[in-house]
């Protein structure tokens, strides 16, 4: 069964290592997008609360971005399943790897263990949070 392996992080932190042994993954750059971060009603929340999940998907450019994610990662775990291969990763940065990373980690945790049988492993690295769906 495929493994995909999702972290949210800070870029100011670094890029997290894959330790697969397979060496890398896809790594998003979620900072083009609006940042909840700038606006002080936000700065004590992360992508997993409600105002913020609100505030990104009303703004709407944060799922255009994912729709590019979804259709491309989509493609690669067709291709490992079809070829057997045990891990993929997934990267999602951002400034502060609080708000915008951790909604499209999630966003894309989500996707992927609703479209196929596959493990998902969650990290928010900077929260200190990871679960296994």
């Amino acid at each position: 069964m495929l493994s995909v392996t999702i972290y949210s992080f800070s870029f100011k932190r670094g890029i997290p290592s894959d330790e697969s042994g397979n060496g890398g993954g896809y790594v998003f750059d979620c900072r083009s997008t609006h940042n909840p971060g700038k606006y002080e009603r936000f700065q004590q929340m992360t992508g997993l609360d409600q105002p913020v999940i609100d505030f990104l998907e009303n703004d709407g450019e944060i799922l255009t971005f994912l729709e590019s994610v979804d259709k491309l990662v989509d493609h690669h775990v067709e291709r490992f399943i079809e070829r057997s291969f045990e891990h993929l990763q997934v990267s999602f940065g951002c400034t502060g790897g609080q708000h915008r990373s951790v909604y499209c980690a999630e966003h894309l945790a989500k996707h992927l263990k609703d479209k196929y049988d596959v493990r998902v492993e969650l990290i928010h690295r900077e929260r200190g949070i990871s679960r296994t769906l």
